[in-house]
């Protein structure tokens, strides 16, 4: 990634270990992006956007990260889907214009939001649904044994619900920015 042009007088070093120690950072995120169910290609570009003083176009990203435009437009849709990338514009520009969302803590309540969200929601179906055929093997049974056991998986499935529905209040607590009421943001 080359944000400024490295000229041959006495800065062009300087300016050469700027741009290291950027990309250094830049993979650090790559490479922690996989917590957010993204590749590490997706994380580059999400540094190039953040560290970059002007929106980018799918050209000025493809030309940055030597990628495809294919897997940029990918790319930014799918953290324009996490709120970590939005649109931009730039009068006399008619291509498609991004920055990233500065706000690291609003994309990760967005991010945190969507995310668990849908996994508990769907976790709290599934404890529903397993409940609802072990209450039809209950009733059919004549096994004691299997029923004990039964009853005993009824309890642990109703400990997970309560969870998941504990959980569901965590979420809207970081959704709703209320979050931030109990672990204030650093500024």
């Amino acid at each position: 990634m080359e944000v400024h042009p490295v000229t041959e007088d006495k800065d062009s070093k300087e300016w050469e270990k700027h741009e290291e120690t950027i990309e250094k950072f830049i993979q650090t995120i790559a490479k922690n992006m996989n917590l957010y169910g993204l590749t590490s290609s997706i994380g580059r570009l999400y540094g190039v956007l953040y560290f970059s003083d002007e929106p980018m176009t799918l050209d000025d990203m493809r030309e940055a990260l030597e990628m495809s435009k294919t897997s940029m437009s990918t790319g930014v849709r799918a953290l324009s889907d996490m709120k970590m990338v939005e649109t931009a514009f730039r009068k006399g520009i008619r291509k498609d214009l991004y920055r990233s969302e500065e706000d690291w803590y609003k994309s990760f309540t967005s991010l945190f939001g969507n995310r668990w969200r849908k996994n508990t929601e769907s976790n709290i179906e599934e404890a529903e649904e397993t409940l609802e055929e072990l209450r039809k093997l209950y009733d059919a049974t004549e096994d004691e044994e299997l029923k004990e056991r039964i009853e005993r998986d009824m309890e642990r499935l109703e400990y997970a619900k309560n969870y998941y529905k504990w959980l569901m209040n965590f979420i809207h607590v970081v959704e709703s920015g209320k979050i931030f009421e109990y672990i204030p943001k650093n500024n």
